[in-house]
């Protein structure tokens, strides 16, 4: 009795009576919006297919402006910038056609070479361009059309033997030939095509601007240290003339070292050049030499930490190749006379013919035949220095007493005249009329940084020392890790 009261009384309460119809009907809501799902789902709308017909339309589309693009760029690649009988490409560039722009696993030299069955080789010997194109499959007519065509382009006696050539060939019973790409040299190629438009073009290949970065410790000489240090061999032609006037690097030792940031450019993984040093610095003898580059628009490029340029009044040794066989001394006993006299000078033993060059700015003050010195050049550089060339074998063309020459200037070559057993050059430098020990000569630096200059200097010097810094830190990283792993 007690429940039907309660159970009446609920029922006759508002409150609990909009509960339940608010449950309810939310339940139907819910259920009606899953069964519409539902029907969208399995039958799609009319707007719905409508879209996906339509965007199956614009791939249809944009697959059709990809093909014409393509085939125009083939046809632009055959008539080329340059085209081939009667126009060039512009300062000889490829542009956005070039084979280095292209998706490598698609496009070798501007050519899909996906659709082409690929031969290679190099020129022969005896071989020229008609006889290349007749042994790659060419009809005698193209070879005659695209040596025609490419009188304005390409000189077909620049064929060298040796140089890689690349053959495209159309697949089909025969194969048909249907571009040969010429290497012309390491920054260009030539690209013949025998499509049904012929044509001849120039381009010039992809080049990339690297910074490096080498430690090198001296065990067996500049040049084949560096590169069993994995550098390129150039970098020791830039060390030697930035150091010309500091080290002289006939005289390295074991543990001298160097480390240098550079710049070099590099063409299809092959280094071409290294452009420039950006930092260096060489332990050689117990001193340290650090050179930094800089342009102040004076033409010289290389300064110490000081501002002070690297480039001295007179270069350290007057030939790039050369042992020294004998150095400065007043007694020593001359080999031919068998006497014991002073030898004020250094001998430098390096192959006949050797240029001999002037250590630096001055007047030729001598030039002839002595009976011990041999053929000889004396040139007197400013009130203070003069220096001397001996035994030489013959004189700088057109050299005459009273030329004035410049540092660097090739004066003469090694010889063996006068009293001389072997092939050498006498080397000696007189100091207000008293021979000194080339060798120990101090020589003044050239003209210094302006302060003007030196703020701008100090922050290329700091940026070059933060980029050899962070070169040591990606090889401590490098070695950490092969540390662990191992």
């Amino acid at each position: 009795m007690k429940l039907r009261e309660i159970k009446d009384n609920l029922l006759e309460d508002r409150t609990f009576k909009g509960i339940v119809y608010g449950v309810l009907g939310t339940l139907a809501v819910e259920f009606i919006i899953l069964l519409t799902i539902f029907a969208f789902r399995s039958m799609p709308d009319a707007s719905e297919r409508e879209i996906r017909r339509m965007e199956r339309k614009e791939l249809r589309q944009g697959r059709r402006e990809f093909k014409a693009m393509e085939m125009s760029r083939e046809r632009t690649a055959e008539s080329g910038s340059r085209e081939s009988s009667d126009t060039s490409v512009p300062d000889g560039k490829a542009g956005e056609i070039n084979a280095g722009s292209q998706d490598a696993d698609v496009y070798e030299y501007n050519i899909p070479i996906s659709e082409y069955r690929k031969e290679e080789g190099s020129i022969r010997r005896g071989e020229f361009f008609s006889t290349l194109m007749t042994r790659l499959g060419a009809s005698q007519s193209d070879i005659y059309a695209l040596d025609a065509k490419s009188k304005r382009v390409f000189d077909m006696r620049q064929i060298r033997v040796g140089n890689h050539y690349h053959a495209y060939y159309i697949p089909g019973e025969p194969d048909t030939l249907a571009y040969v790409v010429y290497e012309k040299d390491n920054l260009s190629y030539v690209v013949f095509s025998l499509r049904d438009s012929l044509s001849v073009n120039v381009f010039e290949k992809d080049i990339v601007r690297e910074t490096g970065y080498v430690e090198v410790e001296i065990k067996y000489s500049l040049w084949q240290d560096i590169i069993d240090a994995g550098a390129p061999a150039l970098l020791a032609i830039s060390l030697a003339d930035i150091y010309a006037w500091s080290i002289d690097f006939f005289g390295l030792q074991k543990g001298d070292s160097f480390k240098a940031v550079y710049e070099k450019t590099m063409c299809d993984g092959e280094i071409l050049d290294v452009e420039r040093v950006l930092y260096a610095e060489f332990r050689h003898g117990g001193d340290t030499f650090k050179a930094y580059w800089f342009d102040n628009g004076s033409g010289n490029y290389y300064w110490n930490e000081k501002g002070e340029s690297m480039r001295k009044a007179f270069l350290r040794a007057p030939l790039s190749y050369t042992r020294i066989s004998s150095g400065f001394t007043y007694s020593r006993r001359h080999p031919i006379t068998r006497k014991v006299r002073p030898h004020t000078g250094i001998d430098y033993a390096a192959p006949a013919g050797t240029e001999v060059m002037s250590i630096g700015d001055g007047v030729v003050v001598y030039k002839g035949y002595k009976r011990a010195e041999g053929n000889m050049v004396k040139i007197k550089h400013n009130s203070v220095y003069t220096s001397a060339y001996l035994h030489l074998s013959r004189y700088g063309k057109g050299l005459n007493v009273g030329d004035r020459v410049r540092q660097g200037q090739v004066i003469g070559y090694v010889g063996s005249t006068g009293y001389s057993t072997g092939p050498h050059l006498d080397f000696r430098i007189w100091k207000n009329g008293t021979p000194i020990n080339p060798l120990k000569m101090e020589s003044p630096p050239a003209e210094p940084l302006a302060e003007s200059d030196m703020q701008a200097f100090r922050l290329s010097m700091t940026e070059s020392e933060r980029a050899a810094a962070r070169f040591l830190a990606h090889k401590a990283l490098i070695r950490a890790a092969c540390s662990i792993n191992h």
